[in-house]
């Protein structure tokens, strides 16, 4: 894939356009907000269809309930919140009402990870990925930008069963072209490489690519695949590329414990015994700050996957 910078937006904008978007040509789908309508960038889908809008205030756990309710009727919800108030505080809601019953609820999640910034620790989920992708049944989605998180949106309301999508709200670059397919568990390969691969999901994928341009003129051969659905995890593609390159660094805006990486390990655990190094939040909360100082400060930025690269190759 050619890399270009295509413009800078946040990734709920692109859900919010995919969400209208569907709402024009799906009249099932149907989405309900907890009080952050402007957050989540639903307006103009409450604008546009009044009446397949529904405001439940801050009431997450009885949204879940409604959401799931919604769908023995054969509509499909979109359920709107930050991501820790879609995990944390309705996990009881999300296991009992959606993953056990297998609703078509599609559980949409702003505000992820270190990048909300100055709201601090409490809203900062780093948790989430680990607490979903555990529900049987339930498909875990992470998107790297404005085009791939549109598409995601729009393919989310053709897959049948619940589904934890994930975003966040700084602008980032956006270099997934928009007219690339959103295949849900397929990962998208970015860069091909022979020396190491690099697994990256989220805002991640951007850092990822600023590593791979400094790895690239000290000479090293990198991989780079996007993981945009870590569950299902594309193992198919994960087991190729490492048969390739022998060692894996892996990236995302989460604790390394539940995340994308400890799919990822455990794979080639039981596969490939692999050398691998982790780019995640160890064992921390967050706290209130800049986005881009708590990347740094929390090891999130270009320069600690650069480390992991070197780290991993010597172990080779």
């Amino acid at each position: 894939m050619k890399i270009e910078i295509l413009g800078n937006s946040d990734t709920r904008s692109g859900f919010g356009d995919g969400l209208s978007y569907l709402g024009e040509i799906n009249p099932n789908v149907l989405a309900l907000c907890a009080d952050l309508t402007g957050s989540l960038k639903m307006n103009n889908f409450r604008d546009q269809y009044p009446e397949r809008f529904f405001q439940v205030g801050i009431a997450e756990a009885n949204m879940m309930g409604i959401a799931a309710g919604m769908t023995i009727g054969g509509k499909i919800p979109f359920t709107g919140t930050f991501a820790n108030f879609s995990t944390s505080r309705v996990y009881d809601q999300v296991r009992q009402s959606i993953a056990y019953s297998n609703k078509n609820v599609k559980i949409c999640a702003s505000h992820a990870g270190l990048t909300l910034g100055e709201d601090g620790a409490t809203h900062q989920v780093l948790e989430d990925i680990g607490m979903m992708k555990m529900l049987p049944g339930m498909t875990v989605i992470n998107p790297c930008d404005y085009n791939q998180t549109k598409a995601a949106t729009i393919a989310i309301a053709d897959h049948i069963g619940p589904v934890y999508l994930r975003f966040g709200r700084p602008k980032v670059p956006i270099f997934i072209p928009k007219d690339t397919p959103f295949e849900i568990g397929k990962g998208l390969t970015i860069q091909d490489g022979t020396d190491i691969t690099i697994f990256a999901t989220g805002h991640l994928v951007w850092e990822a690519v600023e590593a791979v341009k400094v790895l690239a003129n000290e000479g090293h051969s990198v991989e780079l695949i996007n993981i945009h659905t870590i569950k299902p995890l594309d193992t198919e593609t994960i087991l190729k590329s490492v048969a390739k390159t022998k060692c894996v660094v892996t990236a995302e805006e989460h604790q390394v414990a539940g995340g994308m990486g400890e799919s990822i390990a455990q794979l080639l655990a039981k596969n490939n015994p692999t050398p691998i190094e982790f780019v995640a939040v160890n064992d921390q909360f967050g706290e209130s700050g800049k986005p881009a100082d708590l990347m740094k400060k929390y090891g999130l930025h270009f320069t600690n996957i650069i480390d992991a690269v070197h780290k991993v190759l010597n172990r080779k």
